[in-house]
């Protein structure tokens, strides 16, 4: 059984910076494509960042690019986003997903296993 556990949520102010990580429990840590999602109250679900197995590819959401990075340590068996300058529109639970193969890295419905949310607060 795979687990992914999110760490590192937290509320900050506008403009400040948080390091999620997420550890993954089980299976292949280093053969999964990695991708961070979030979901705002009221809102649908949407992509985040992404990073394949090797780290030679990474994708972002055009509304966090050159605010955020995405980084994994496969010794560790975790995956890391670091958010900087943050803004009270980047509130949302923010959810870690694995998934094989390298496709579809910002469709959430191809990846095949999730987290349970780590809680991200930017207040204004």
């Amino acid at each position: 059984q795979v687990q992914l556990v999110e760490s590192g949520g937290g509320l900050v102010q506008a403009g400040g910076s948080l390091r999620l990580s997420c550890a993954v429990f089980g299976g292949s840590f280093s053969s999964y494509a990695m991708g961070w999602f979030r979901r705002a109250p009221g809102k649908e679900r949407e992509f985040v960042a992404a990073i394949t197995w090797d780290s030679g590819t990474t994708e972002f959401a055009d509304s966090v690019k050159g605010r955020v990075t995405i980084s994994r340590d496969n010794a560790k068996n975790t995956v890391y986003l670091q958010m900087n300058n943050l803004k009270p529109e980047d509130t949302a639970v923010y959810y870690c997903a694995a998934k094989w193969g390298v496709v579809g890295l910002t469709t959430p419905d191809l990846y095949d296993y999730w987290g349970q949310g780590t809680q991200v607060t930017a207040s204004s």
